[in-house]
């Protein structure tokens, strides 16, 4: 069985999956504007590419968790709280689970909890006063209350009404990178079966096809890859300095571990045209690790949330 509490004295968790796409060699990487893909060279000229940046990989984490069609946390992790935000008429509209910045979402700063926004009962439970330092126990307490997976992957009071703006790290990063890439280029044919010119009015083409209308030629590249990894690390030395019990702090580390092996179970299909199978997980850090199986870790983390807390749910709009 995991030793949480031993795990929290290592000053690093790290541990890398080798992928492999599950069909052929071709995968499709993540993009940026006015980039593209992100190939670079390594230390060792070789060329490298990121597949799936850290951010990215922290929205697929807290996914495995939360269940799309229900608009709720899945029962491994029930009880654990979290914020949620409604419409008037009681339909849901988005959590902290699912938001970018979590609690610090305009979506939560801007609902209504009781008649009070949500911007002023955070100011207010993190007791933050302008001209005074942040009481960062305070921080991680009214965190874990209202969300604990805010300690796991972060979350930043950017408002500057939340005196002095707190900011707590992602204690769980992850990304995956390739290394030997090389592109491989193709393409194909948006075809139109009514028009091939896009001209259904028989005044001329136009902005045919900009608007969809006609056949719409299209290049494509995709890479190959001698090798992927997903690298994890966690950060075991941040949860261990949250000013919490120590039962929480070993809540904090199971569920972040709960996520990966989550994610590493299903599969890793990143996007239509990159969907990766786990080959072999290594421990790096520290000697000897091995993750433990799904339903151990589950077993973990339902023992130390015992009966849970309660949600907070707040309307926005009349």
């Amino acid at each position: 069985m995991t030793d949480l509490a031993g795990l929290l004295a290592e000053p690093r968790i790290k541990f890398v999956a080798e992928l492999r796409p599950i069909a052929g060699t071709r995968f499709q990487p993540t993009g940026f504007p006015d980039l593209g893909p992100a190939v670079y060279q390594g230390p060792d000229g070789d060329d490298l590419l990121l597949v799936e940046s850290a951010q990215s990989m922290a929205n697929h984490l807290e996914h495995v968790l939360w269940d799309d069609d229900e608009d709720a946390p899945v029962p491994e992790v029930e009880g654990l709280p979290h914020v949620r935000v409604t419409a008037a008429d009681g339909a849901f509209l988005t959590s902290s689970r699912t938001e970018p910045h979590r609690l610090a979402s305009a979506y939560v700063k801007n609902a209504k909890f009781d008649g009070r926004t949500g911007l002023d009962l955070i100011l207010e439970r993190l007791g933050l006063q302008r001209g005074r330092p942040i009481d960062h126990g305070r921080v991680h307490r009214t965190v874990f209350d209202l969300d604990p997976l805010g300690l796991v992957h972060g979350v930043f009071f950017a408002d500057d009404k939340w005196f002095g703006q707190p900011k707590i790290a992602r204690a769980l990063t992850a990304f995956v990178e390739a290394s030997g890439v090389r592109p491989a280029h193709s393409g194909g044919v948006k075809f139109d079966h009514v028009s091939n010119t896009g001209d259904v009015s028989g005044r001329g083409q136009g902005r045919a096809s900009e608007e969809g209308f006609g056949n719409v030629p299209y290049p494509r590249t995709e890479f190959v890859a001698e090798r992927i990894e997903a690298s994890f690390v966690l950060d075991t030395s941040q949860i261990a300095r949250y000013r919490l019990e120590p039962s929480e702090r070993e809540l904090l580390l199971g569920v972040a571990l709960l996520e990966v092996r989550s994610l590493l179970d299903r599969g890793l299909r990143l996007r239509t045209a990159c969907d990766l199978d786990v080959v072999a997980l290594h421990g790096e850090r520290p000697d000897g690790f091995t993750l433990s199986s799904r339903a151990e870790l589950v077993d973990q983390v339902r023992r130390r949330i015992g009966g849970g807390r309660p949600s907070l749910t707040g309307v926005l709009g009349d």
